[in-house]
């Protein structure tokens, strides 16, 4: 049986004090049998993601060390920032990758939840797969007026009532936390400082504008450009490729162009190699093609036969 192996990617509401940013991934990988695999972090979206994977076990563990230092070290009252935000920590998901499944991460969530919002005080509210309440699947669902509205609504409008912890709002905010298969976090930069143009990209491209399946969009003015800040939830139904291509044609409906493009985090082997076929015009193709694919199943293969 494959060893169990879980990935955790927390967006923590800080982008540019370097020394709060380093120390909570290091409490992150201070946690054994955890293993720190990226870290990025934008100054103008004010933000870092952090991904690490591991044990169920040490992975949760290493989930509330980093909620409870970035409650320690996180102001929101003075967080200003382009990018969307609940709290000090943001977001946790937990991801299935290997040995396990979505029930086990549903149930780390909703265990983490629990303990953050007793031990910590901090509002938790359960999105994705481990939401307990229909209007709380999606992200921006929860999210939605952010910190400020919340800090006016909460103890005030059940609806806004978290899955755990107190209906008291201190300066670390509230934390989502959930479960989901692995996602891609991509942005888009133009060529133009007109953020118009990149929200009207956004809500063309977006599922819930009546755009593409599986597609958040938002736009936002970053560094002096205008940006379409993305997640794809699933890049088997809606690929990174068609993604690029509708918003490199709306653009030049819009008199710009796409200036370039960045990933956030980590992204599936399966997403880029049908990018790379795609754009290649590979027919046929197949992931076996792939050099560190033989490779890594040779060497599986070899410590399985020891």
């Amino acid at each position: 049986m494959p060893r169990k192996i879980v990935e955790c990617v927390p967006n923590f509401s800080e982008g540019r004090r370097t020394k709060v940013i380093q120390a909570i991934e290091q409490t992150i990988a201070d946690v054994p049998g955890v293993f720190v695999l990226d870290r990025h972090s934008d100054a103008d979206h004010n933000r870092t993601v952090i991904t690490f994977a591991g044990t169920p076990a040490a992975v949760s563990e290493a989930a509330f060390q980093a909620i409870e230092k970035a409650a320690q070290t996180i102001n929101l009252d003075n967080h200003r920032g382009e990018h969307p935000r609940l709290g000090a920590t943001d977001v946790v998901p937990f991801v299935p990758i290997s040995g396990t499944d979505m029930n086990e991460c549903i149930e780390m969530a909703r265990a983490l939840g629990k303990r953050v919002g007793e031990e910590l005080s901090i509002p938790v509210y359960l999105y994705e797969r481990a939401a307990r309440r229909p209007g709380r699947i999606q992200l921006e669902d929860v999210r939605r007026g952010e910190y400020e509205a919340l800090k006016e609504s909460l103890g005030k409008d059940p609806d806004r009532d978290p899955d755990f912890g107190p209906k008291i709002l201190g300066p670390a905010g509230a934390t989502i936390i959930g479960a989901r298969p692995p996602l891609i976090a991509y942005n888009v930069y133009l060529s133009t400082n007109d953020v118009a143009i990149a929200k009207k990209i956004a809500r063309i491209v977006r599922q819930s504008s009546g755009g593409l399946p599986n597609v958040k969009a938002i736009g936002l003015l970053v560094g002096g450009q205008a940006q379409v800040s993305m997640n794809l939830t699933d890049f088997s139904v809606t690929p990174i490729t068609r993604v690029q291509e509708m918003i490199r044609s709306e653009a030049k409906r819009c008199g710009t162009s796409i200036h370039h493009a960045e990933l956030v985090g980590l992204v599936p082997q399966a997403a880029i190699a049908a990018a790379a076929s795609w754009y290649l015009q590979l027919d046929p193709f197949s992931s076996e093609q792939i050099l560190e694919t033989q490779l890594f199943d040779a060497m599986s293969d070899g410590a399985a036969d020891e």
